[in-house]
């Protein structure tokens, strides 16, 4: 196995064991990647910007993945968000393992269990305070850190909240100012409001699954919950925007934000075609509908992506890449235009040539000719990676169970610096404590309310 360090770059994701004079060039182009971690060490150190949230308090009433990874995005800006578990299991995402990171022996809460990886990479920079508010105890302080928070996050069935005392209309007495934040299956109106909503099945609902996977196969999911992902994205953007909002009224906002309506937005131009032209959609695979050749190819040992965008490309993939100088000059492939129309053969063609060598062969031989190509990487060739390496694009901090972790860090940048993470992922009920002393409860009070259960 590689092992990436600062100013090193891992041979096997690109030159491989090239012995051409390819392979020369593509080791100078490792060099330029050398070059450019060094300036990203040297960026990484800049001042960035002061934590722009810095003060803003939040009550993270969320569990899984759209709503935590909106509220980490918004604590990794230097809110202090407090996350609210279940006192006993806490976010259900803690019970999704393995995997898991191993607790070494002799950590603290040797009694919790391991550390999943789930919860740990939309959890960091957050506070965990267990709390069973179903009791009136466990209300009374959910409503203390309303009175005193700028944000409400929660990703509740629509109106359940409402019964514990805790909706809209009961937080924004406690507080006129609050922001609050409800993220929800389908929304707060129409015939589908109560309904819980999963990414999955918001995938199937929602347009997503039918446009992904192969023409000829069944709908297929997409790798990673994006509708989830996305609806955290949108949720975030939508609290800083009613910040600004709040700065200029002075009033707290409701935002409803649904994984359905996002999922819809997301459709990009898929759904342009449909509601400008009455196009429906179909599967294509890695294929694109409008451009041939613009798609995945298998090859020796391994897949690239290829995207010859236009007829000067196609010209340049044929004649320099491929060495196939008849392709670019069959009257069946001329234009763009007629390569869809003869995509099968076409792609045929170019399947059977790049089946001939290696991955890195290939590219190798697209390197610097301006077609737009790449490797279909797994996860572990994603973060050795030499742009991954020079990036930083992982982060090591040290949790106070599992001990040194990674993480993947915050993905923006902001005048050459990431914001950095100064808390990472909370163990269950880590900060209870710590959270009730702030609200003005003594240790006498703190252990009563353990003792009853209230909190943990």
């Amino acid at each position: 196995m590689a092992i990436l360090l600062r100013g090193a770059v891992s041979s096997r994701w690109w030159c491989g064991s090239l012995l051409t004079a390819r392979a020369a060039k593509v080791r100078n182009a490792s060099c330029r990647y050398n070059s450019s971690i060094s300036a990203a060490s040297l960026h990484s150190v800049s001042s960035g910007i002061p934590p722009p949230l810095k003060g803003i308090k939040i009550v993270d009433l969320t569990r899984v993945l759209a709503g935590p990874t909106a509220t980490m995005l918004l604590a990794d800006l230097g809110a202090d968000v407090i996350k609210i578990e279940e006192p006993v299991k806490g976010d259900d995402t803690r019970a999704w393992s393995p995997p898991f990171a191993p607790i070494p022996d002799g950590s603290p809460k040797p009694d919790l269990p391991p550390e999943s990886a789930y919860f740990l990479c939309v959890n960091r920079n957050k506070r965990s305070c267990g709390i069973n508010f179903k009791q009136s105890e466990g209300l009374e302080i959910v409503r203390k850190l309303i009175k005193d928070a700028d944000i409400l996050v929660e990703n509740y069935l629509t109106g359940k909240l409402v019964e514990m005392g805790l909706g809209w209309d009961e937080c924004h007495k406690i507080n006129p100012r609050l922001i609050y934040c409800s993220i929800t299956g389908y929304g707060q109106t129409g015939p589908y409001r109560k309904a819980a909503g999963y990414d999955v099945v918001i995938e199937g609902e929602a347009g997503l699954m039918h446009i992904t996977g192969e023409r000829d196969r069944p709908p297929c999911k997409v790798g990673v919950a994006v509708t989830d992902v996305s609806t955290g994205l949108y949720a975030h953007g939508a609290i800083l925007a009613a910040l600004l909002s709040r700065q200029q009224t002075g009033k707290g906002v409701w935002i409803d934000c649904s994984l359905f309506d996002t999922q819809i937005a997301g459709l990009a131009n898929i759904a342009s075609n449909y509601l400008i032209a009455n196009k429906e959609a179909s599967r294509h695979g890695t294929q694109h509908p409008s451009i041939v050749p613009y798609q995945v190819f298998p090859c020796k040992d391994g897949f690239v992506m290829v995207g010859a965008g236009n007829d000067r490309q196609f010209k340049i993939l044929a004649e320099q890449i491929l060495e196939r100088p008849e392709l670019a000059e069959d009257e069946r492939f001329i234009t763009n235009g007629l390569r869809v129309q003869n995509r099968v053969v076409l792609c045929g063609l170019i399947a059977d040539c790049l089946m001939e060598e290696t991955r890195d062969y290939w590219l190798a031989k697209f390197d610097g000719l301006g077609v737009p190509f790449g490797p279909i990487n797994n996860i572990q060739q994603t973060f050795e990676h030499p742009q991954a390496v020079a990036r930083g694009i992982t982060a090591e901090v040290e949790h106070p169970r599992a001990g040194n972790i990674k993480l993947v860090a915050p993905a923006v940048h902001y005048n050459g610096a990431r914001m950095p993470i100064s808390r990472p992922p909370p163990y269950l009920s880590q900060h209870t404590e710590e959270i009730l002393q702030e609200l003005g409860y003594s240790q006498q009070a703190i252990q009563e309310l353990h003792e009853k259960k209230i909190i943990s």
